[in-house]
């Protein structure tokens, strides 16, 4: 048997070097390729909510990115989720601590006139839905309306217990003019093997900083929002949850799609059926749909190996041309209001 020489050891081991580092260059290099390769919002086609007339009593909705949405009747604001602070992938990849960005809060709360919060209502207590809340409503006299894990993440944060309401199923929660039904509901089963991510309750408040899966899901609620002048639904995770739903009805959808096209067409059909078919809307708001990694204000959608948002869309087009023909598609833009419901109906 052949004796393998000090030299040549050597120029296997800068060999088997140089081919590892090679390797690790071209994966790097495809990693990123597949992360910047994402499809366009300007490839889906809808119109954009109607526009009417911006009257003081009329029904204003702000959508603020992932499913956070402001709704105002020039009187009284909910703040549906409360996600300002915006974790980078990095936090997330590698569990890294995070909080609140305070002087990021500041701005947004002034720079959208969140004077008049009555109440701040996650859709349920992952961070991408309820990481702000304790901050927003420290900030505020708002209160906290969710579930016993969003309680104790507003606890963690310093909340006083007289602005915190653990939510009933089924039960209605009044804010001036507005009437808030929280619907026990599911979350996306898109996880390992249909799991859900971040599963399970904070039993005890949460302090701050705290790595992003310390924000567990606790309850997921379907909220539905009735006012005089309209009702809307918002579902903030594409969780089917036909029992809770039963009789509900709603104008306006503001519908949840992130991740679905990993559960396959079969379930979003359903879902489509259970959330809009079934409510009666007659408008649906896509929402969280874009990156949540992205900083405050920066819509992106996510890569296109990880989901196409594109195709999700044509699936929804399919579903309204057959199970909703009456029944317009929409898309939000980042800060822009639009009138939800006017203050006196339309002529047509």
């Amino acid at each position: 048997m052949p004796t393998l020489t000090l030299d040549q050891l050597r120029r296997w081991t800068i060999r088997a070097g140089l081919g590892i580092a090679a390797a690790v260059v071209l994966v790097t290099l495809v990693l990123v390729w597949l992360w910047r390769d994402r499809p366009s919002l300007d490839d889906i086609d809808w119109a954009p909510y109607p526009t009417y007339e911006n009257s003081a009593g009329a029904v204003r909705v702000t959508w603020l990115g992932v499913s956070t949405l402001l709704f105002d009747d020039g009187d009284t604001q909910l703040l549906i989720d409360g996600f300002i602070s915006r974790p980078t992938l990095s936090d997330l990849v590698f569990d890294k601590p995070v909080d609140s960005d305070a002087a990021r809060i500041n701005y947004v709360m002034d720079r959208y006139g969140m004077r008049r919060l009555a109440a701040i209502i996650p859709a349920h207590s992952h961070f991408d839905h309820a990481m702000d809340v304790g901050a927003i409503a420290n900030r505020s006299s708002a209160s906290v309306l969710g579930s016993a894990t969003t309680a104790n993440i507003a606890r963690g944060a310093g909340v006083p217990e007289d602005q915190i309401v653990v939510a009933e199923n089924g039960n209605q929660y009044s804010f001036g003019n507005f009437t808030v039904t929280m619907l026990h509901s599911q979350h996306a089963p898109f996880g390992w093997g249909g799991s859900v991510p971040y599963a399970g309750t904070v039993d005890e408040p949460l302090p701050t900083p705290a790595p992003a899966s310390a924000w567990r899901e606790g309850q997921s609620y379907t909220i539905h929002i009735a006012h005089p002048l309209g009702t809307a639904l918002v579902q903030g995770s594409a969780g089917l949850s036909e029992p809770a739903l039963a009789g509900a009805r709603a104008d306006v959808v503001m519908l949840g799609v992130q991740l679905i096209e990993s559960l396959g067409r079969e379930y979003a059909e359903r879902y489509w059926q259970t959330i809009v078919t079934a409510t009666g809307a007659r408008h649906v708001v896509l929402v969280h749909f874009d990156d949540f990694t992205q900083p405050f204000g920066e819509v992106l959608l996510l890569p296109r190996f990880i989901e196409n948002i594109v195709d999700v869309a044509g699936w929804l087009e399919q579903f309204r041309d057959t199970w909703s023909t009456d029944t317009r598609l929409h898309l939000p833009r980042f800060g822009e209001t639009f009138v939800l419901f006017p203050e006196a109906p339309p002529d047509a």
